[in-house]
């Protein structure tokens, strides 16, 4: 994210539709004949370690798989650690991020969460929140965070977001953070998390822009060159790592923005010693952010896939390599940027079509305090911008199992659940409560049922990530199509408003299958 400084200058032509070229690309699992005829059902993609293959990301079985995910930021900051903390539990905000249904995590962080003096702030640890985190450091805080999400079905990749908390930097490198530090952190990273998979992929550095260069060899400003060094450094610590390098801002005159020009990648091309790790990763933005010469074309927004063609989109439809775009965001503020969220997401391929051969994507953000674009959650850290949040479901795509690896077929076993009702507000006339819906059993949950009865008349005015009936005073909220799969161990949420507040709390029952 460009932060306040985020500006850049673009003067493009029209970008040529580019063919679509299929070869050596895998479809999505699906379930097969097995002996005798039988229906054998696939095993649950996203297990393990991850590799790429052509356009395509696939998982340690070679199921394809995609990243639909969500930016969370705060590590970068001068408080070291993700934002929101000093209104919510982190494991609640993960929990709410796996129910909206994205599977993947991208945390940006700076060089300083590397410093011994460095210590997280701003984080509420009253009424029990967050409360394994009291007396730990930036990296005990991410640890914990890593953990979870890997027991909650996500995955995350780490972003080097900046040298320092302090700004934004155009090369990967600054006078008080040399590439050496850079590189010696990047390494420390992947040391800390070999053999935890939950962890897929390190992102270099974020948005490298003028005077940063690809191919023009110059050691000191080419960026294609520095993510070469950085990322087979990373591979000669931990080699299962997907390694995400970011395009620049100018390439041969033609300028975009910040770490989302790929075009040189057709000439000069990243060049690693593990194959099978590298992904591309573009950034792409709307006029909340800055404006683009391509927002005042008369044909807009029909002209944006062409534009995507030119910059990054290519790399995908020529079977180069995956492309993942790690950041794009609105405000949705005007028709323009409601027009090209639209237009952009339809260009990412929906997944009901596609399925995981498509681009993968993390959006920006889902914290509510970025600037230039809000996020996933409004200002008060827990209610959703379902407009927002709407605009990318036909591009979520399905978790991952629980525990950060493991078997990815677990085989038979029992599906079992249990419900935790808690009310999350009341102001007398009405409330609002969050429901918890763990999996306790041994074997992933398909879908899920819980029934409640309360002592007193109320009723329910609206429920999201869930749907229900009410008969009298007694509900059954049922699983919504994103949240439905729960791995063991892990949970998902759901919300709801009701009228009138007040009154005990029910306990809530809850039935798998």
């Amino acid at each position: 994210m460009f932060g306040s400084l985020r500006r850049a200058l673009c003067a493009v032509a029209a970008g040529i539709l580019l063919p679509l070229a299929g070869a050596g690309v895998q479809p999505a699992g699906a379930a097969e004949p097995g002996a005798g005829g039988r229906t054998v059902r696939a095993a649950e993609a996203g297990a393990g370690y991850w590799h790429t293959s052509g356009r395509q990301i696939l998982d340690a079985a070679g199921q394809p798989v995609r990243i639909a995910g969500i930016n969370w930021f705060g590590f970068e900051t001068g408080n070291n650690v993700v934002h929101g903390l000093w209104s919510r539990d982190y494991k609640s905000m993960i929990d709410q991020m796996r129910s909206l249904g994205y599977n993947t995590i991208r945390i940006p962080f700076s060089d300083d969460i590397f410093k011994s003096s460095t210590v997280p702030n701003s984080i509420d640890f009253s009424g029990g929140k967050n409360a394994d985190l009291q007396g730990l450091g930036s990296l005990g805080v991410l640890d914990r965070i890593v953990a979870y999400a890997g027991q909650s079905g996500l995955k995350v990749v780490l972003d080097r977001h900046r040298p320092d908390a302090g700004g934004q930097s155009a090369l990967w490198y600054t006078a008080a953070v040399p590439e050496s530090t850079w590189i010696a952190n990047l390494k420390a990273l992947a040391a800390r998390y070999k053999g935890q998979n939950t962890v897929v992929g390190i992102d270099l550095h974020n948005e490298p822009h003028d005077p940063a260069c690809w191919g023009c060899g110059d050691t000191a400003r080419d960026w294609r060159l520095a993510a070469q060094r950085a990322g087979n450094a990373v591979l000669s610590v931990n080699p299962d790592l997907l390694i995400f390098v970011e395009g620049v801002q100018t390439f041969n005159g033609v300028s975009g923005w910040w770490g989302g020009n790929l075009m040189g990648v057709a000439q000069y091309p990243v060049q690693l010693d593990v194959p099978g790790r590298l992904v591309y990763s573009a950034h792409d933005y709307a006029t909340s952010v800055a404006q683009q010469s391509w927002f005042s074309d008369p044909t807009f927004p029909a002209n944006m896939p062409g534009i995507w063609d030119k910059y990054w989109g290519y790399i995908f439809k020529q079977n180069i390599a995956p492309v993942w775009v790690g950041e794009f965001g609105t405000t949705l503020r005007s028709t323009t940027d409601q027009k090209w969220l639209a237009a952009l997401v339809d260009y990412l391929r929906p997944t009901s079509t596609y399925g995981s051969d498509s681009f993968h994507w993390t959006f920006w953000s889902w914290n509510p305090n970025s600037g230039d674009t809000g996020g996933i959650l409004k200002d008060d850290w827990s209610t959703v911008d379902t407009v927002k949040d709407g605009y990318l479901t036909s591009i979520k795509a399905p978790g991952f199992p629980t525990g950060g690896g493991g078997d990815p077929d677990p085989g038979p076993g029992t599906a079992s659940c249990a419900a935790t009702y808690t009310v999350t507000s009341d102001w007398g006339g009405g409330f609002n409560a969050e429901v918890k819906v763990t999996n306790t059993g041994t074997t992933p949950v398909n879908s899920w049922k819980v029934n409640w009865t309360w002592p007193t008349t109320r009723q329910i005015t609206s429920m999201w990530n869930a749907t229900y009936t009410q008969s009298g005073q007694t509900v059954t909220a049922t699983n919504a199509t994103h949240n439905g799969t729960i791995g063991a161990g892990g949970s998902t949420t759901f919300g709801f408003g009701g009228t009138p507040g007040g009154g005990s709390t029910p306990t809530a029952t809850c039935t798998a299958t």
